[in-house]
């Protein structure tokens, strides 16, 4: 029989999700699966076909990113593709076609899955096994408890949550419900990358000191934000889902919600998150954090946009650790396409080592390239991992708990740039054993105020 992490109490689970002193937590108790016989499956490695018990129903929310995961699906046996769901009629119609296609290429007589605007009838549907989540960040964690609760495992797409206390939600629903949950973290699947990692941390260039990290992009003014009629077949009502009902404007959905915080968390949560969490695994230790996060400055403004969103256009975020530090830069609206940066670059005292695409180099001091590998990519790979954890044959790479450890960096830069300071850590000592002091990053009231969402809209608040 599979086991699960048992649940964590508020302390506790403060500490892991703020990269406390029990981060190694989900190292030493790894996810598998639910209670179903091993099976034998065809993945990126290419091994057989998987038995027909074996068939996993999924269901997928949100068809913008979540066509990625329907094209996952589709190429991945033994998975069979039940629902699909969007707030937008054109979005569903247009997804339809394209699944109807893929059939008719592939000669296939297979179901066309079910279509709906409210993926709380997939959470009806007992023959589901899991919902995959690429809905807006401000519906992730709200939809995952949901999900949870219903009897689902889930995939979820990166940040995962959109605020603080929504990330400590997500994980205890998650351990309380036994659910398999998954973050769209996909590097974390990727060979090459997972060997950068693993020669971090035999030592391939020393005691890690620094990573940096860059996010470039030519991103256009977001536009006015001017009262509009609500575009036909869009159920803007279930668009808004948790967050408090405004009128409809332009300039809002599909994309620009990203850069409003009643809806995004910005660059940093958006795409920062991506580079983030491989510089906290490669500056972790094989049992994971070896300090704690003690300061973090978020520093940068709307240079080039001008003020038609929130959330900057331009900045840097630095994590301090005391003994080693995460520097992220982004920017959004100039590609800076000379600088020729990596994706992320970690320093050690013997040398550097650069994650490039899907692939690694690694330095010595002196700049000549002592290790190198690339490989495999993309969205599948990560995907057939959440399949495989379901059958029983492998353990999660992004098992939510690691991947909301790497969001909670995204929230609290952001929480130091909307309040214009920087955060310091505050133990709380519930008694004189070092494994039971906890980390508190929610020490005022101008925190406070940013930790959670003030209001949810009636009958969206999640329930734990």
């Amino acid at each position: 029989m599979n086991t699960f992490p048992s649940p964590l109490d508020r302390r506790e689970f403060l500490a892991a999700t703020s990269l406390g002193i029990l981060a190694a937590r989900s190292a030493t108790n790894p996810i598998s699966a639910q209670d179903k016989p091993s099976a034998q499956s065809t993945t990126a490695t290419g091994q057989t076909t998987p038995k027909s018990s074996d068939r996993v129903r999924i269901g997928v929310m949100g068809l913008g990113r979540g066509m990625a995961h329907v094209q996952s699906a589709l190429a991945t046996p033994g998975v069979e593709l039940a629902w699909i769901c969007d707030v937008d009629e054109k979005r569903l119609n247009s997804a339809l076609k394209a699944i109807a296609a893929k059939h008719d290429q592939a000669s296939a007589k297979a179901v066309l899955p079910q279509t709906t605007d409210d993926f709380r009838r997939i959470l009806d549907d007992r023959t589901v096994d899991a919902l995959v989540i690429a809905a807006p960040n401000f519906w992730q964690a709200p939809a995952t408890i949901l999900a949870c609760a219903a009897g689902k495992h889930v995939y979820v797409e990166k940040p995962g949550s959109h605020d603080p206390q929504e990330a400590i939600w997500m994980v205890a629903a998650a351990r309380k419900h036994k659910r398999l949950v998954q973050m769209g973290n996909q590097r974390r699947s990727w060979p090459a990358i997972q060997e950068a990692i693993s020669k971090l941390h035999e030592g391939v260039i020393g005691r890690l000191t620094y990573a940096r990290c860059w996010y470039n992009n030519l991103r256009k003014p977001v536009g006015p934000q001017s009262p509009a009629a609500i575009p036909a077949g869009l159920n803007f009502e279930l668009w808004q889902g948790p967050v408090p009902r405004r009128d409809y404007v332009e300039n809002l959905v599909h994309y620009q919600w990203h850069w409003f915080w009643d809806y995004g968390n910005g660059e940093l949560g958006n795409n920062g998150i991506h580079a983030l969490d491989l510089a906290r695994w490669g500056l972790s230790g094989k049992q994971g954090e070896r300090d704690h996060l003690q300061a973090v400055s978020y520093l940068g403004g709307h240079y080039h946009l001008g003020k038609t969103q929130e959330s900057p256009d331009t900045g840097g975020c630095l994590f301090d650790y005391g003994t080693h530090g995460i520097l992220w830069e982004g920017s959004s609206s100039h590609a800076r396409r000379p600088d020729k940066l990596p994706f992320v670059e970690f320093y050690g005292e013997q040398g550097s080592l650069s994650i490039e695409g899907s692939g690694y180099r690694a330095f010595d001091m002196d700049g000549a390239e002592i290790a190198k590998n690339t490989g495999t990519g993309g969205d599948l790979i990560h995907f057939e991992n959440f399949i495989e954890a379901i059958r029983g044959n492998q353990p999660l790479q992004a098992e939510i708990e690691e991947g909301q450890k790497s969001t909670m960096l995204c929230h609290l830069g952001n929480i130091s740039w909307r309040l214009g300071q920087t955060l310091h850590s505050q133990s709380l000592k519930g008694n004189a054993e070092p494994s039971s002091i906890s980390q508190s990053w929610n020490t005022t009231p101008e925190i406070n105020n940013l930790w959670t969402r003030p209001h949810y809209a009636p009958g969206f608040a999640p329930q734990m």
